[in-house]
C-alpha cells in the first residue's frame, strides 16, 4: 500500500497526519471506544517519520498498549509509511520522573518518554504543565480561600501580602493543579517573568549533583534569579539539613527582592516537625491556605467536567452515586470515572448504574493500598522496632538502625510506586544503589530466617491497617 506520508512532511504537519490516523482508527472501533481512548490523544510533533503524541496518564498508555497496539501500528504504517514510529509522552501529575523512565519499552517501534517541558521566553525550562489552568480548576467551599489567593497572586506576583503562599492538604486534592495554574497564568500575562516549578525531591537531587560537580554557587544563583519559585511537597526537606540550609538562603534572597514564592505541603508549617525552625517561621510570613476534601456538590461538578472532557454522556444519577461514595480526594474520584469508562469500553457496554456500583466497589477495595507512602511505612517500622525516626536517616552503622532502615526501604519498594532514587532521598539522601543493596539484604534474610520473615509480614499488616 502506498503511504499518504510525504518525505517532505515537516514538523508542522503533525496535526493533519494524526487526523488521518484518527479517521482510519474510527472505522475500526465503536464510537464509545473512539471518544474514550483516542480523542484525548494529542499530537505533539512529527519528524523523520516519528510521530510524537501525548497521553493524559500512564493508565492511558498501558490500556492503549494492551488493547489497541496492533490497530495503531497498522494505522501509522498505512498513513506514514513502513518505517513509522510512535512516541508516547505521558503527562500526569501523580507520576514522578523516575517512575516514568522505568516503564519498559514494549515494542521496537514504540518508546515511552517524559512529557517535554514547555519553553518560556528564557534559556531554561519552566517545568509547568500547560494542562493545569484556572479554567479547569473546580472551585468549591473546600478550596475557596486558596483559589482566591491564587488569583490575586497571578494579578500581582510578589506584590501581595501572600508571599510566601503556602498551600497544604492531603494527597490528590488539587494542590499541584492550583500552584501550576498560578505559574501558567503568570507566564501568559507576564512573559518577561522567570517562573519555575519543581518538586522538592528534584530540587534535592539537583543540589546533590551540584555538590558533586562543585557547582553549588551556580545552582544557588540560578534559583535566586527567579521571579516566581514554585516548589511542591516541601515536607520532603525534613531530614535533609544541607538542602534546608541552602533553601533558607535562597528563600531569604527572593523574599527580600519581592519575588513570589509558592509552596505546598501535606501539613501546615507549624506541624512540619524536623524542619529547621527558621524555615517554619518564614513559611508563616505570608498566607497559609488549606485545601480540604471537596464537598458533594464540588465532587459532582468535577465528575461532570471530566466526563465532558472525555466527550462522554454520563447520567446525573451515576455521577451523584460516584460522588456520594468516593469522598476522600479528587484523584480517586477522577480515577473511578476513568475506570468506569474503561470497563464500559472494554466490554462494549453502556455506562449503567450497576456498572458504576461495581466500579466504586473495586476502587474502595484498593483504597487502603493507595494511601500507603514512604512516610507511613517509616513511622510504622520505627514504632514497631522502638527506634526514633530521625535516627533512621542518620549515617550511623549501628546494627539495629541499619536493619530498620533496610526494612523501611524494602517495604517502601514493595508497597509504593516510588522510584529507588526517591526512596533513597527519604532516608538521608542515599543513592539508589544503597536501596538496591538494602532490598537484596532483606530478601536474602527473609528466605533464611522464619522469624524475620514473620516480622516483615507483621509490618505489612500493620502498615495496611494504619492506612485505612
Amino acid at each position: 500500500m502506498i503511504s499518504e506520508f510525504s518525505e517532505n512532511t515537516t514538523a508542522i504537519d503533525y496535526s493533519a497526519v494524526w487526523k488521518k490516523c484518527l479517521g482510519k482508527i474510527k472505522e475500526n472501533v465503536t464510537q464509545m471506544t473512539y471518544n474514550t481512548w483516542f480523542l484525548p490523544i494529542k499530537p505533539v510533533q512529527l519528524s523523520n517519520k516519528i510521530l510524537k503524541v501525548e497521553l493524559p496518564s500512564r493508565f492511558f498508555w498501558e490500556w492503549i498498549d494492551e488493547h489497541y497496539n496492533l490497530l495503531i501500528n497498522k494505522t501509522i504504517t498505512e498513513i506514514i509509511g513502513p518505517e513509522a514510529k510512535l512516541t508516547y509522552i505521558i503527562d500526569e501529575e501523580t507520576e514522578d520522573d523516575e517512575n516514568l523512565l522505568g516503564v519498559a519499552v514494549k515494542t521496537s517501534y514504540r518508546e515511552h518518554t517524559i512529557k517535554e517541558k514547555p519553553k518560556v521566553n528564557h534559556n531554561f525550562e519552566s517545568f509547568l504543565n500547560t494542562r493545569y489552568t484556572f479554567d479547569n480548576f473546580i472551585t468549591g467551599e473546600s478550596n475557596q480561600l486558596a483559589r482566591a489567593a491564587a488569583g490575586a497572586i497571578s494579578d500581582n506576583p510578589g506584590g501581595t501580602s501572600f508571599n510566601p503562599f503556602f498551600v497544604y492538604g492531603g494527597v490528590g486534592l488539587g494542590k499541584t493543579h492550583l500552584i501550576q495554574a498560578i505559574g501558567n497564568e503568570i507566564v501568559n500575562r507576564f512573559p518577561e517573568k522567570r517562573v519555575i516549578y519543581l518538586s522538592t525531591d528534584i530540587f534535592t537531587v539537583e543540589f546533590v549533583e551540584s555538590i558533586q560537580a562543585n557547582k553549588v554557587n551556580e545552582f544557588s544563583s540560578f534559583y535566586r534569579s527567579m521571579d516566581v519559585l514554585i516548589i511542591d511537597d516541601i515536607q520532603f526537606l525534613i531530614g535533609k539539613e544541607k538542602t534546608q540550609d541552602l533553601f533558607f538562603h535562597i528563600f531569604n534572597m527572593l523574599h527580600q527582592s519581592k519575588k513570589q514564592i509558592i509552596l505546598t505541603s501535606d501539613k501546615p508549617p507549624k506541624n512540619l516537625k524536623g524542619l529547621d525552625e527558621r524555615l517554619i517561621s518564614r513559611f508563616q510570613w505570608g498566607l497559609s491556605a488549606d485545601i480540604q476534601p471537596p464537598e458533594l456538590e464540588t465532587r459532582i461538578a468535577i465528575l461532570r467536567k471530566k466526563s465532558e472532557t472525555f466527550g462522554m454522556t454520563v447520567s446525573s444519577e451515576i455521577l451523584d452515586y460516584i460522588a456520594s461514595n468516593i469522598t476522600s480526594n479528587i484523584r480517586e474520584l477522577e480515577g473511578c470515572l476513568i475506570k468506569l469508562l474503561a470497563n464500559a469500553s472494554l466490554n462494549s457496554k453502556e455506562i449503567t448504574f450497576d456498572l458504576a456500583k461495581k466500579t466504586v466497589k473495586e476502587i474502595g477495595t484498593n483504597r487502603k493500598i493507595n494511601n500507603i507512602n514512604i512516610e507511613s511505612i517509616t513511622k510504622t517500622v520505627c514504632t514497631h522496632l522502638n527506634i526514633a525516626e530521625n535516627k533512621i536517616r542518620d549515617k550511623t552503622r549501628k546494627k539495629e538502625i541499619v536493619r530498620a532502615r533496610q526494612l523501611a526501604m524494602f517495604l517502601s519498594k514493595e508497597m509504593t510506586n516510588a522510584s529507588l532514587k526517591t526512596i533513597g532521598l527519604h532516608f538521608g539522601g542515599r543513592d539508589h544503589s544503597t536501596v538496591v543493596h538494602a532490598c537484596a539484604s532483606v530478601e536474602e534474610a527473609k528466605t533464611k530466617d522464619r522469624i524475620f520473615s514473620e516480622l516483615i509480614e507483621d509490618l505489612k499488616n500493620q502498615i495496611e491497617l494504619n492506612s485505612t
